[in-house]
């Protein structure tokens, strides 16, 4: 092991289970164990599955006006945020480039967590803490005290339930996004959701797979006990621990971006994730000011972002030699731009021309899902839903077409009673 990389709590975990490593931000993470990458992520479509979210970070932001800080820095709006509720966005720099996205947390009026990506917690507190400008707010990064795990599926709530206090309280009102509880035991709220050993937990239904689950923030010393002890509770439901192949895998197909890869050193537009801008009625102005606001909103940029779909399972690298060509009139090839993400999605196929899931209702008895590459492309042209695709990495091709979502029926969004 590299021993300038960094670990998480439940290293020792991983590597006595033989999980395959690799550095991943600054991390050493498990890419898979012996169950592989597509029983880990097929595990998540059918009923569970358990990440180590460790690497990333936490930040604190709390005074009178944290809130105007964090609505000045971030791209979503707010105002309309209420307490117990979390909010996906980015934090742009003053030519719209992203920094790093990040979901914010609302605790009260005056406290706030932000949860970023591996290695970003000092430079997203730095970040906020130069863009202070006098006001009332302290932002304090929490990496390394904070560890953090997701549990994933349709089976979660039911799994968590024999590992929680008072699970049918906790479950009630708890809508996608929303939040309850605190990792710290003085923390706003602490006392609303205990481990079965009185370990108070932040639960989050929230994840990055597009499946119905939950993020759980809690004390590092805490964390290996109820990873072990989810893995215990979840053994009648075929619950898998996955590493972040499969957590790549699955947020493709979710249409979810890798910040720093599908977002990064370009401007925050012209993507799937337009939601995340604070876009007034008209969609041509803003209801608030952010920092990167003006240079969005500056004409000219060429740049898109689109989902593809694959033609089947096989798949390119992805990176800027990884060339997109849309086919000509004579049969020649207009290089358009080049793959930001391409991965396999097991779970999906094709059917009378539609892409299904292994989780669409009513498929046929004798379909066969052998799973679909998709991902994201950045193009120098507008397309329309349905643009046929070539994608290169030297002799190696696939076809492809730009589509506007790629799996589905996911889960995510469904109310928590379906699945209690």
């Amino acid at each position: 092991m590299n021993t300038a990389l960094q670990t998480t709590p439940l290293n020792q975990w991983h590597r006595n289970a033989n999980a395959n490593m690799a550095d991943f931000g600054g991390y050493d993470m498990p890419l898979w164990y012996d169950t592989g990458v597509k029983n880990e992520h097929l595990s998540v479509l059918r009923s569970a599955g358990i990440f180590d979210t460790s690497h990333m970070a936490c930040i604190r932001v709390e005074g009178k006006e944290a809130f105007d800080l964090l609505n000045f820095c971030f791209t979503r709006d707010l105002s309309s945020l209420v307490q117990g509720r979390c909010v996906y966005g980015a934090f742009l720099d003053t030519k719209a480039h992203c920094i790093d996205d990040a979901i914010v947390y609302k605790f009260s009026d005056t406290q706030f967590m932000v949860c970023v990506n591996a290695g970003m917690g000092g430079a997203i507190a730095a970040h906020l803490k130069e863009e202070k400008s006098g006001r009332d707010a302290m932002v304090e990064d929490l990496s390394g005290r904070v560890a953090k795990m997701d549990i994933q599926g349709k089976n979660s709530a039911r799994i968590l339930a024999k590992l929680i206090q008072n699970p049918k309280t906790v479950f009630t009102k708890m809508p996608y996004f929303s939040f309850k509880g605190h990792f710290e035991s003085d923390g706003p709220g602490a006392s609303e959701v205990k481990l079965s050993d009185n370990t108070p937990v932040l639960l989050s239904r929230s994840g990055y797979t597009g499946e119905f689950g939950f993020e759980i923030f809690l004390a590092p010393e805490a964390i290996t006990a109820l990873w072990t002890g989810i893995l215990e509770a979840g053994k009648d439901f075929g619950i898998t621990a996955c590493g972040l192949g499969a957590r790549d895998s699955l947020r493709a197909g979710a249409c979810l971006p890798l910040s720093h890869q599908d977002i990064g050193h370009w401007k925050f537009i012209n993507h799937p994730w337009d939601f995340a801008l604070p876009w007034a009625d008209d969609h041509k102005s803003f209801t608030k000011d952010f920092i990167g606001a003006d240079a969005l909103q500056e004409p000219g940029y060429s740049s898109y972002i689109y989902p593809f779909a694959g033609d089947s399972l096989k798949k390119v690298a992805a990176g800027e030699e990884t060339r997109v060509f849309e086919a000509g009139k004579d049969g020649d090839k207009i290089d358009l731009g080049h793959v930001l993400t391409c991965a396999t999605d097991m779970g999906i196929g094709r059917m009378d021309g539609r892409i299904v899931s292994i989780n669409t209702p009513d498929l046929p008895e004798d379909i066969k899902i052998k799973g679909i590459s998709c991902g994201f492309v950045m193009v120098e042209k507008q397309l329309e839903p349905g643009t046929r695709l070539i994608l290169e990495q030297g002799k190696r091709s696939i076809e492809a077409a730009v589509v506007t979502d790629i799996r589905p029926d996911r889960t995510a969004r469904k109310k928590l009673e379906t699945f209690i």
